[in-house]
């Protein structure tokens, strides 16, 4: 039998320690002890032989109090809990400790794209586990609190919450580029090039993602007008230069305007291509002030500027950064490997999906680049328009900010027209939906109602409970003075205030956001239900659990002027800790809490057996159910000899879905070279890691391994529970084009 013990380890169960505990609390015959162990060994057996520390800790509490030995019992109760409070004390120090030993699991699994043995990286985490003790102790409420403590909701980014941080956005690079800007009190001007555009674009981006906590997301689109602002200036040039050769005798006579356009072009495309690797390179290896490079998303919507000469040059930076992402960068052994950012999000339009048309050119690339590379994502214009409409009845495309998060439709009331750039999130708080399920069986049985009913009732507390953790990030960030982040308040990302002026408008009204998130629909709809909820009949229950937290995000807007919205969580290391809490509160049941993570959001269970475009079909209907933000994917092998199914699927999407992706591989080994798919093994501890097939390294500082993890791409690897959901991912499309399991 196996015990999960505090820190998520497992090990043998031991039955002497438990006579030893009980022994620690006062005498009790041997003959009693070791019968109480064994009793607890055979329960823990009959839910499939893992049983969690605390359970045990319990089953002892209530074995001894139905003894002869209640006193004991007592003593036993009273360690127990001075044990819990040493614990809790001394828990800020050594968390702190093990950062800077790299030997803090959970931080090292919290963020596959933080390396935590970097210095900077270390002191950020050690700043957050202040910020986090002291958001705990002095600023939540002790029931948001207790209730985040237990996995029944989770409050997000806790380690930034002392400070009036927001969460993410979308930048206006547009007011930026074109208004100019100030960093670190140095004015920008309007740049003149394309290639000063870019080198001011991803300064913005460093110093935007060091003051918040979320992603952001650009859009070439900003960029394209200084194309033309280059073409003039390179034709001016390169005419300059033969009248300078005409005028010295090196040439007879100046050639056509045709023949000066051609040269001029041909230098564009050189800035063009120089103008992307720098966002390439820099996004790549700028360092933000908490250790890691900027969370960033570049959007391509060839249709987000009017047709033309301007659309045209949108296309010729979208080739260039397909091409440049589908090269990759270089690693440290000089090999070209898959970077992590820019995330790239591709619109499919009906000018790029069908062959034939403009841009299908540039959709080929995409799909080829996918296949290697595992970007872009894709996100259909045709079903954004119908999904995002504002109240004149006009529907939108624009992009997620940071990986999934969308903003609801927003119409500036000043120029009476649409606006997203320049919008951000207040912050998300989540609810654990498998524990609503598991509780209200719980108390359905304990007193004898229906389930049914009790799902109801705990459910609209917990979401009252999410309701408050919301309020307080809300107020939080209420009389926040512009100053704290000029770049993002005063200077043009996401609004020009002046200096002292507080953001609070920018808090109401639908300009920002706030979101209410979810996970583990599937392990909810199972506990009640006893299916998956791609069962026809269980489906029903499923999507008016949707409908009922888009009802209470509707309730809360229109009652506050705050635009609440429903949000498909990502729960990148939240998928362990809800599952390790889910474990410790109702013990091990067959496929709900018998893995250490538990299902991202709405989606289909992935180890469940289903055809991809049944899957992509499924999960549209909850997409639209889940609009402040939603990401869905399907599992592939490799594809790079694939292209027409890569195609295919693409277009499926553009019919579809709103935002999807492929999760494809693309891995390398620094040992011996190989580029396949590293595998993920089970060492002698029970610890899950990465092996090569081609050599069995398992060093994973000598291995890059990229993986989507949650609408990002991870690549430094991850914490248990989301390692094993990554290994028991069902693979929905092979490299042959066939589903099969991986």
């Amino acid at each position: 039998m196996i015990v999960v013990k505090r820190d998520g380890s497992k090990v043998e169960f031991n039955g002497q320690k438990i006579v030893d505990a009980i022994s620690k609390a006062g005498f009790v015959d041997d003959t009693v002890k070791r019968q109480i162990a064994e009793e607890i060994a055979m329960e823990a057996s009959e839910f499939g032989d893992i049983i969690t520390v605390e359970q045990i800790q319990d089953s002892v509490e209530r074995k001894l109090m139905a003894s002869s030995y209640k006193q004991v019992a007592r003593e036993y109760i009273r360690y127990r809990y001075k044990r819990e409070i040493i614990r809790r004390n001394n828990q800020l120090q050594r968390n702190i400790l093990e950062i800077v030993s790299a030997k803090n699991e959970y931080v090292n699994g919290e963020n596959s794209n933080k390396n935590p043995q970097i210095l900077s990286t270390q002191r950020d985490y050690m700043a957050g586990e202040v910020s986090k003790d002291l958001s705990m102790k002095m600023l939540l409420p002790d029931d948001i609190v207790e209730a985040h403590q237990k996995g029944i909701i989770h409050f997000h980014d806790s380690d930034y919450f002392a400070q009036t941080m927001h969460n993410c956005c979308l930048v206006n690079l547009e007011d930026m580029l074109q208004n100019g800007t100030v960093i670190s009190k140095t004015l920008i001007e309007k740049p003149h090039s394309f290639a000063t555009a870019c080198n001011v674009a991803t300064q913005i981006m460093a110093q935007v993602a060091s003051n918040q906590y979320g992603g952001q997301s650009v859009t070439l689109s900003h960029l394209a007008p200084f194309v033309d602002v280059s073409r003039q200036k390179i034709r001016a040039a390169v005419k300059a230069e033969y009248e300078r050769m005409v005028a010295d005798g090196d040439i007879p006579a100046m050639p056509s305007e045709e023949s000066i356009f051609k040269i001029a072009e041909g230098r564009l495309k050189t800035e063009v291509k120089r103008g992307v690797q720098t966002i390439q390179y820099q996004v790549n290896t700028l360092m933000t002030t908490n250790g890691q490079t900027p969370f960033v998303t570049v959007f391509m919507y060839i249709n987000e500027v009017p047709d033309g000469t301007i659309r045209d040059d949108l296309a010729m930076i979208i080739e260039e950064v397909l091409k440049q992402r589908y090269q990759g960068t270089k690693n440290e052994k000089g090999v070209w490997v898959t970077p992590a950012f820019p995330k790239l999000v591709y619109v499919t339009t009906e000018n790029n999906i069908k062959e034939g048309t403009k841009y299908w050119y540039l959709t080929e690339l995409a799909a080829k680049c996918t296949a290697r590379r595992l970007v872009p994502d894709y996100v259909s214009e045709k079903i954004c328009k119908q999904f995002k409409v504002t109240e004149d009845g006009v529907g939108h495309c624009y992009p997620p900010m940071g990986c999934r998060s969308f903003l609801t439709p927003y119409i500036d009331k000043e120029t009476n027209t649409a606006k997203f750039y320049g919008r951000f999130n207040q912050g998300v708080v989540t609810i654990n939906l498998p524990d609503v399920a598991l509780t209200a069986v719980r108390e359905a049985k304990s007193k004898n109602t229906d389930v049914y009913d009790e799902f109801w009732d705990i459910f609209e507390e917990r979401l009252e409970l999410c309701h408050r953790g919301l309020q307080q990030r809300h107020q939080r960030l209420k009389g926040t003075v512009s100053d704290v982040s000029p770049i993002h308040w005063q200077y043009g990302a996401l609004a020009r205030l002046k200096k002292g002026e507080k953001i609070d408008k920018l808090l109401y009204g639908g300009y920002s956001t706030i979101s209410l998130g979810y996970a583990g629909l599937y392990e909810c709809v199972k506990a009640i239900t006893g299916k998956s909820h791609t069962d026809d009949s269980a489906k029903p229950f499923a999507m008016a659990i949707m409908n009922k937290m888009n009802d209470k995000c509707a309730e809360w807007r229109k009652a506050e002027n705050i635009a609440y919205s429903l949000y498909g969580t990502p729960i990148e290391s939240t998928t362990e800790k809800f599952a390790r809490c889910l474990q410790k509160r109702f013990g091990i049941i067959k496929d709900i809490t018998d893995h250490d993570y538990i299902t991202n959001s709405y989606h289909v269970n992935v180890r469940e057996e289903i055809d991809p475009f049944k899957k992509l079909n499924f999960e549209a209907e909850f997409q639209q159910l889940s609009p402040g933000g939603a990401i869905s994917y399907i599992e592939t092998g490799h594809l790079e000899d694939n292209i027409p199914a890569v195609l295919e699927v693409i277009k499926y999407m553009y019919d579809h879905i709103l935002y999807a992706e492929l999760n494809t591989k693309s891995d390398y080994c620094h040992e011996c070279g190989y580029t396949g798919d590293i595998a993920i093994y089970t060492d002698e501890h029970g610890k899950l890691g990465w092996k090569c097939p081609q050599c069995g390294n398992t060093n994973q500082n000598k291995m890059n391994v990229a993986r989507r993890t949650c609408g990002y791409i991870g690549a430094n690897f991850w914490s248990q529970g989301r390692t094993a959901e990554i290994k028991d991912r069902f693979v929905h499309l092979g490299g042959n084009g066939i589903t099969t399991k991986e």
